[in-house]
C-alpha cells in the first residue's frame, strides 16, 4: 500500500464585521483580534484539519470559521477565505 503525501495550504482569511460607528469605532479592535486569535488562529495554525472538520475543504473550514466566531462577534457578517490568490469562498451564515 503507497503512503500518501500530506499537503498543506497557508490559507488568508477576511472577517467582515456589520455595526454601526460610535464615536468613530464599529468595534474594539484589541477585543476583535484576541477573540479571532484564540477562536480560529491558534486552534487551526499548524494544524491538521482533519482533526477539526471531516471534510476540510476551504468551504466547510470557513463555515467552521463562522460557527467558532458567531456567539463571540454578534456582529460578524462574512467570513472570507483564501486558499490562494485567486480561489476563495464566502459565508454568511446562511
Amino acid at each position: 500500500m503507497k503512503k500518501r503525501k500530506m499537503h498543506g495550504h497557508t490559507y488568508k482569511f477576511e472577517i467582515t464585521i456589520d455595526n454601526q460607528v460610535i464615536n468613530g469605532k464599529a468595534v474594539d479592535l484589541n477585543k476583535f483580534k484576541k477573540i479571532v486569535q484564540k477562536e480560529v488562529i491558534d486552534k487551526l495554525n499548524h494544524s491538521h484539519l482533519n482533526n477539526h472538520l471531516e471534510i476540510p475543504s476551504v468551504e466547510n473550514i470557513a463555515v467552521w470559521i463562522w460557527n467558532q466566531l458567531k456567539e463571540k462577534l454578534q456582529d460578524i457578517y462574512e467570513v472570507k477565505l483564501f486558499e490562494t490568490e485567486i480561489h476563495w469562498v464566502t459565508y454568511r451564515g446562511e
